[in-house]
């Protein structure tokens, strides 16, 4: 198999707020060949956020269901309070059509696909800074104080782990990331 076909799937990870769902959409608003998996969660959908757009936004029974089925490729609590996971057959689907897949996960879910799908290429999306990335989670203004405070502890947690990853892109410039990303993916821009 080919460098390229074995990194079909890219996975994207790095720590809360550092706009790994801005670089995503980028991707999929520019780079149409990308297909980007979209992950279930438990939590509530932020402002301008769409169900099967942004996130699958399922209660506890419908993600209980998916986990017990298998229907999911990796799953974790995020943050400690609301759960994420990916829908498997989406993936497995694209992947079969030769498609370039595009996961947007955290930490931990990068591990599980790590675990399944070791020949995947992974991707730690870094901020400029800490301040920066501090910043960007207090300016988005979608959490408490209590919960910027909870994401900001794992993020330092997160930050220790790009180590873990193929390659870090730092997210300076969002146009910027996002072809460094799709170049990693090892399509033509």
């Amino acid at each position: 198999m080919s460098d390229v076909a074995r990194r079909r799937l890219t996975v994207l990870a790095g720590p809360t707020a550092v706009g790994k769902g801005t670089v995503s959409a980028f991707v999929r608003d520019q780079y149409p060949q990308v297909w980007l998996s979209v992950s279930a969660t438990t939590r509530s959908p932020r402002p301008g956020e769409v169900d099967g757009v942004h996130y699958h936004f399922v209660d506890d029974a419908r993600f209980d269901a998916m986990v017990a089925g298998g229907e999911l490729l990796e799953w974790a609590v995020v943050h400690g309070r609301n759960r994420y996971g990916t829908p498997r057959g989406p993936v497995e689907a694209a992947l079969a059509a030769g498609q370039a897949a595009l996961l947007e996960i955290d930490l931990q879910g990068a591990r599980q696909v790590r675990e399944t799908m070791p020949q995947a290429r992974f991707v730690f999306l870094a901020p400029p800074s800490w301040d920066e990335l501090v910043r960007r989670l207090v300016g988005r203004g979608t959490e408490s104080e209590e919960e910027r405070e909870r994401r900001l502890r794992t993020a330092r947690e997160e930050l220790a782990a790009e180590p873990e990853f193929d390659v870090t892109i730092v997210n300076d410039d969002v146009q910027r990331a996002s072809a460094a990303l799709v170049q990693q993916m090892g399509l033509a821009i």
